[in-house]
């Protein structure tokens, strides 16, 4: 058993002379703060990656700059299912005795501390080194290519896709710290310029600067209750050259898996915080994930199923499409927004009741899958 015992999280954006470690350092106090917890408390510390600071030990770099010594340190990559990795990893620890109080922290200066091109170049060796970097592909190239099939198979249209980057700005207008907070519209996304066809600007994430944290432990150390109950992972290829297909990724085994340690239906979730890289990727995974009906997670999001008064709140915060993406701790923000809507504490976003929530993260091209349950526990 493991909780989430406290959670901080920074405002996505720019923040002009915050380095990775700064903003690492601004989450992780938040955090301990909201979990009650001294620093000499924490016996445990998982961190992301960055690419501006690609240290081979940036674990222990963090600990030693934030001024802990814990018993056990370790630094996951897995693309951007690395914050939900971690937390999985956190959860096992504590459940296996290993440590007592899990620091889980990552963040990165990525739009203010590299240069526009140079993102670019190194989010894009995600490719295969042989077969599709000298190519030259971005990554919303290779999501341009998986949304194109996809759109083909089941008959979804790019007016479709566009209600997620609709929805999910329309969340961001009521969170403080979100990079985007002007409210657009269908035409908006359509009319937005061209990254990789069928994907237009509107239906991409951004670059941000940010950081998130949050503490899995043992036994509760407050009133802020919010159990992990079981959590899976799938991966079942790494490039999509070796993908056997373009319309199943992953999802629905890690789901699964979850599912199957959690002991949960999923028609009982109440909220759920899934991965929006792109518009095509929540609509993949909402349908993969068993919420919609392939070709229906769209329509269910113009129907309103979707926002905070709908039948499943979905990524409340205003999710990377408009939260903001700042690297391995961008999906962390989802982590983050679940445990205050589970502990009435969202403010103007709170959702009614929120007491089982399905958490997924994608890494790589769909390649890397994560699932969690959570429940709050009174």
């Amino acid at each position: 058993m493991s909780f989430i015992s406290g959670v901080g999280l920074t405002a996505y954006g720019k923040h002009e002379g915050s380095s990775t470690l700064d903003l690492m350092s601004e989450a992780a106090a938040l955090a301990l703060a909201d979990a009650g917890l001294k620093r000499t408390e924490i016996d445990g510390i998982l961190c992301g990656y960055s690419t501006t600071m690609p240290h081979l030990m940036l674990a222990t770099v963090f600990a030693e700059h934030f001024g802990i010594q814990p018993s056990y340190a370790h630094a996951i990559q897995v693309g951007g299912a690395t914050g939900l990795a971690m937390t999985m990893l956190a959860h096992e620890l504590v459940e296996a005795g290993v440590a007592k109080n899990v620091l889980v922290v990552a963040g990165e200066n990525r739009l203010t501390g590299q240069a526009r091109d140079s993102a670019i170049q190194t989010l894009a060796q995600v490719g295969h080194p042989d077969y599709e970097v000298p190519l030259g592909p971005t990554i919303p190239t290779y999501y341009g290519l998986v949304a194109s099939r996809y759109m083909h198979e089941f008959g979804i249209t790019e007016e479709q896709l566009a209600e997620f980057a609709v929805l999910m700005r329309n969340h961001a207008l009521a969170h403080p710290g979100a990079q985007f907070r002007e409210p657009i519209t269908v035409a908006d996304v359509m009319a937005s310029r061209s990254i990789a066809t069928p994907l237009k600007l509107l239906d991409c994430c951004p670059v941000s600067d940010g950081g998130a944290a949050f503490v899995i432990s043992r036994d509760p150390t407050n009133d802020h209750r919010i159990r992990i109950m079981g959590c899976g992972q799938a991966h079942l290829f790494q490039h999509v050259t070796a993908a056997p297909t373009l319309t199943h990724f992953g999802a629905a085994e890690a789901c699964a898996r979850a599912k199957a340690k959690a002991g949960v239906d999923l028609k009982n979730i109440d909220y759920a915080a899934v991965y929006d890289s792109f518009t095509i990727t929540l609509a993949i995974l909402l349908e993969e994930l068993g919420v919609a009906k392939r070709g229906e997670a769209a329509l269910m999001a113009r129907a309103g199923a979707f926002g905070v008064k709908g039948r499943l709140p979905l990524n409340t915060h205003g999710g990377l499409l408009s939260y903001g993406h700042c690297g391995s701790g961008g999906a962390m923000a989802h982590v983050v927004e679940t445990h205050l809507q589970m502990t009435g504490r969202a403010g103007a976003r709170q959702v009614r009741d929120a007491s089982l929530a399905l958490l997924h993260g994608d890494g790589g091209i769909m390649s890397s899958h994560v699932s969690m349950f959570v429940e709050r526990v009174r």
